[in-house]
C-alpha cells in the first residue's frame, strides 16, 4: 500500500477531515466549480464534475451547496469567477517525489507559497516533469481489512475489472485505470461492500523508504501543503510504517 494512501486512510480514521471540513468544503466547492466551467453542468455529461460530485457527497456536502457550485462554474463559462490549475513538482526529505495539484486564481501567490512550504521542510522544487514520470492516474479503492471479507473483495474487484488487487497487514486496495473507476466503484456499492477511501489519484511506480526525523519532515511538509488553501491534491512516493505514521500523526 503506498505511503500517501496510508496517510490518507489514517487521517481519514481519526477524523481529521471532520475537523477541517470547512477547508475541505472549500477545496471541493472549487473543483465543482472548475469542473463545471470546463466541461458543463450535466454530471452525467461531464465525467471530472461527476467524480468531484460524488466526492463532495462521500464528505456529507448538502445538495443545495453541490448545486450552487455548479451553478458558479457554470456562468464563470460567460467570464465570471475563474480559477486556473497548476501542477507543481519537487521533492520531500530523501528525495521523496511529490506532486502538488493547485487551483488559484493568482499564480504568483501560489508559487511563492508553495516554494515557502517546501523550504520550511528540507524540500525543493523541481522542474515541470521532473518527478511526474514517477506517477501515473489510477482509480484507488481502500478497505479495511478487519472489516471486509478479503475474498469477497478480490471476486468482486476482478469480476468488475479492476487492475490489480494489494493487501497488507491493516488495509485492502483496489487499483483500476481511470477510465474505469467509477464502473468498479459502482459494483462494490452494489455488493455494499464498505471502502475507507474511493477517489481517482496518482500512484507511484517507486517508492523511498523514510523513518525518524525524515518521515516526521515529511509528513509535516504533507500537512503543510493539504492545508494550503489553493492545494487540491498532493501525492507523493514516500514509504512510512503504518504504526510509525499513526504515531506522527497524533
Amino acid at each position: 500500500m503506498s505511503g500517501h494512501s496510508k496517510w490518507s486512510t489514517i487521517k481519514h480514521k481519526k477524523g481529521a477531515a471532520d475537523a477541517r471540513r470547512g477547508k475541505i468544503f472549500t477545496k471541493l466547492i472549487k473543483e465543482i466549480t472548475t469542473a463545471a466551467r470546463i466541461g458543463g453542468g450535466d454530471p452525467e455529461a461531464n465525467p471530472r464534475l461527476r467524480v468531484a460530485v460524488l466526492k463532495a457527497k462521500a464528505e456529507n456536502m448538502t445538495k443545495e451547496n453541490i448545486e450552487r457550485a455548479i451553478k458558479r462554474g457554470t456562468a464563470a463559462q460567460d467570464g465570471g469567477e475563474a480559477y486556473e490549475e497548476y501542477t507543481y513538482e519537487g521533492y520531500g526529505p530523501g528525495g521523496v517525489a511529490i506532486l502538488v495539484e493547485t487551483l488559484t486564481d493568482n499564480k504568483n501567490r501560489t508559487t511563492a507559497e508553495i516554494r515557502h512550504i517546501f523550504t520550511r521542510f528540507n524540500g525543493n522544487l523541481g522542474e515541470a516533469g521532473s518527478v511526474a514520470w514517477i506517477f501515473s492516474k489510477k482509480g484507488y479503492l481502500s478497505f479495511d481489512r478487519q472489516a471486509v471479507d478479503s475474498d469477497k473483495i478480490m471476486e468482486v474487484a476482478l469480476d468488475a475489472g479492476a487492475e490489480d488487487v494489494r493487501e497488507d497487514e491493516d488495509a485492502i486496495e483496489v487499483l483500476t485505470d481511470a477510465a474505469s473507476f467509477e464502473a468498479v466503484r459502482k459494483v462494490f456499492d452494489q455488493n455494499r461492500l464498505k471502502y475507507v477511501v474511493a477517489q481517482i489519484d496518482m500512484v507511484p511506480q517507486t517508492s523511498v523508504k523514510l523513518e525518524g526525523k525524515s518521515a516526521e519532515t515529511m509528513l509535516k511538509l504533507m500537512e503543510n501543503l493539504e492545508d494550503s488553501d489553493d492545494v487540491q491534491n498532493v501525492h507523493a512516493n514516500f514509504d512510512i510504517s503504518t504504526q510509525e505514521m499513526e504515531r506522527l500523526s497524533q
